[in-house]
């Protein structure tokens, strides 16, 4: 099919974000001219992370959805109405066959725009579908879900789309070259921290308690903490070559190159990236939501790639406790390696994508 037109609506988070990126880079390799446009808001990375991924980004009024009742919710047909009519210019602009959503702040006003003018296909990362998805699940011409259980009748089971720079990893080949990229020893084991692209003051503060003791046992750490968060304190203004501490990480198959085992929250990318690159985890599920964290790592969890910690029980003793028997074990890594390797969906992308063009063909 030449000169298809997709649009896809994920913006807000890095969760969202980063499958509908995959399914564009997909959509591109089936179909090479086709166009692939993204709606997305002021707030989030949405105005970093896309252009440079090289589409094209039109932003749309966000459109919060409140938990609670609340003034906000009180105000939220206003929001929806400029936003859907804000959709509809965009989608006229681009002539879209196709509009893929993935939940977030951009979805729910991409499928009311679309209602009834253009195909919708649903995506469902997280393990509990939320509010958008569930509303456009109603009308849209598939619904595909990450895993099965999300609460959306009728949904396909493909897994999450990621970037091949993650499915395609292959983190032995990687490590030297890794290491040396993060000023992290060649040798000995490393950890991985991170929770979020705003950092997570749990896992921060556990970090920072645990420091001492991973780093006398030879573990090095690569820490992202968060643009909104802290570095461990350095110890009399020292701060050892085998603490490295970063806002941000961008390159983050290279991070997964680096490490042998994580410690992070449970968003669905973040499970279904580091299971996919076969790293074992230690998941600490945010606590707020709808529990959909924990949710999202009970599969690797339950098959021994992965350890879940409540985030009320996750102190620098924790810490160490649960990852210096693994992090000085290189059989259990491996085993649990393995496990969760198996329990992640490395070809979601192009699935996704073949789904996306059936409907815009129909």
């Amino acid at each position: 099919m030449s000169d298809l037109s997709v649009v896809v609506a994920g913006g807000g988070s890095a969760g969202h974000i980063e499958p509908a990126l995959a399914l564009a880079d997909a959509v591109r390799r089936l179909v090479p001219d086709s166009r692939v446009t993204a709606l997305g808001t002021e707030r989030g990375l949405d105005s970093t992370l896309i252009p440079a991924r090289g589409y094209p980004l039109e932003l749309i009024p966000p459109v919060p959805l409140p938990r609670k009742p609340s003034v906000d919710l009180l105000r939220l047909p206003g929001r929806v109405r400029g936003a859907i009519t804000r959709v509809r210019e965009v989608l006229t602009a681009v002539d879209a066959d196709v509009v893929v959503g993935f939940g977030g702040y951009v979805a729910l006003p991409a499928y009311l725009g679309a209602r009834g003018r253009v195909p919708i296909v649903v995506h469902e990362a997280n393990a509990r579908a939320g509010l958008a998805n569930k509303v456009g699940a109603r009308f849209a011409a598939r619904v595909v879900a990450a895993v099965p259980g999300s609460g959306l009748p009728g949904a396909e089971v493909l897994g999450i789309p990621l970037r091949r720079a993650v499915t395609t990893l292959d983190r032995p080949a990687l490590r030297a070259e890794a290491r040396q990229k993060y000023g992290l020893p060649a040798d000995g084991p490393v950890l991985l921290v991170f929770g979020g692209s705003q950092g997570a003051r749990t896992l921060n503060s556990a970090v920072a308690a645990a420091l001492p003791g991973l780093l006398d046992a030879g573990v090095a750490v690569l820490h992202a903490h968060g643009r909104g968060g802290t570095a461990a304190p350095a110890a009399d203004g020292y701060v050892p070559p085998s603490y490295v501490a970063l806002p941000y990480i961008d390159d983050m198959h290279l991070a997964y190159a680096a490490a042998d085992a994580v410690l992070g929250r449970a968003g669905a990318m973040t499970v279904a990236e580091v299971s996919a690159v076969g790293l074992p985890a230690v998941y600490v599920p945010l606590p707020h939501g709808n529990g959909e964290q924990a949710l999202n790592a009970g599969p690797v969890v339950a098959a021994g790639g992965g350890i879940l910690v409540p985030d009320g029980e996750l102190t620098g003793e924790r810490v160490l406790t649960e990852l210096l028997p693994l992090l000085t074990d290189p059989a259990r890594l491996a085993a649990m390696g393995v496990a969760a390797r198996a329990s992640g969906h490395a070809d979601a992308d192009e699935r996704l994508a073949r789904v996306v063009l059936e409907v815009a063909r129909a």
